[in-house]
Parts: C-alpha cells; sequence; structure tokens
C-alpha cells in the first residue's frame, strides 16, 4: 500500500490507456529487487509490464529479472546494505529499436515504513467512507488516492 508507488502504477496505467501503442518496437529491461525472503516476482512490476506492453512493448513476465543475491543488491541495484532485509528496488529501461532513444523509469525503497503509512490512510479512508454512510462497499488504494486525504 506505498501510495507513491500506487500512484505511479496509476500513472504507468493512465499513460498505457492514453497512448496505446506509444512504445511499440522499443525493447524493455526490468530488473527487481527485494529482501532475500521474497521468492516471487514483484506484483508491481508485473502491473507496471502490463502497463508497457499496452504501450506497444513485447516483453513477458517471465523476462522480470529478480535480483535476490545481497551481494548483487549492493552492487547492481545500489541497495544500502542497512536495507537488505526490507527493500524494493526496480528499476525499468525502455530502447528504441534503433538504439537512439532511452527511457528509464526507477522506484526504490528502504525499509517498509512507505506500506505502513499507506495502510493507515487506507484505514482512514474507509474509516471516513463509513461516517459518510457510503453504499460502496469496494474500495481499491487509487480511491484512497483520489481521496487526497492522505498524512
Amino acid at each position: 500500500m506505498g501510495k507513491q508507488v500506487v500512484a505511479f502504477q496509476a500513472t504507468m496505467q493512465m499513460m498505457a490507456d492514453q497512448f496505446p501503442g506509444a512504445f511499440a518496437g522499443y525493447s524493455l529491461e526490468v530488473e527487481e529487487s527485494h529482501q532475500r525472503s521474497k521468492v516471487d516476482t514483484s506484483g508491481t512490476a508485473k502491473a507496471i509490464v502490463g502497463s508497457f506492453r499496452q504501450l506497444g512493448i513485447d516483453f513477458s513476465d517471465d523476462k522480470i529479472r529478480k535480483v535476490r543475491d545481497p551481494m548483487a543488491q549492493i552492487d547492481h541495484m545500489h541497495v544500502p546494505e542497512n536495507a537488505l532485509q526490507g527493500h524494493a528496488f526496480h528499476t525499468y529501461s525502455l530502447r528504441s529499436p534503433d538504439g537512439t532513444v532511452a527511457f528509464q523509469f526507477q522506484h526504490n525503497v528502504c525499509g517498509r515504513e512507505i506500506y505502513a503509512e499507506g495502510s493507515v490512510d487506507a484505514v482512514l479512508f474507509l474509516h471516513s467512507q463509513i461516517q459518510q454512510q457510503s453504499q460502496q462497499r469496494l474500495f481499491s488504494m487509487i480511491d484512497v488516492l483520489r481521496a487526497g486525504s492522505m498524512r
């Protein structure tokens, strides 16, 4: 529930919805680093890759490079040693077919505070919905972001 990460995901989805195929022909490399205990591929990386697919890039989730080795995390991904037990570093690198244009998107999180803050904001948002007697019963983190009442 990292609100800024969710906002980035939503922004990428909006770009994909507004400009489908804008990066057709580009190549994509995705690297994500999380603490060694995380075995699965990052859901955030998969969501961002989904947006890139809509933007015209041929890329499957199994091409996402998971970095779990602490030395590679420090040396290659530049994860601070004190964050090895709790971090989320993601890099999305795009290159044009002729190699003359490159884009890179990156989001790096050290620790877990960002997720706790987002969870608290979600609880406060849900409380406000109950107080307002909202008829809606299912909300997403995007609803929390749109409400703009984050602390």
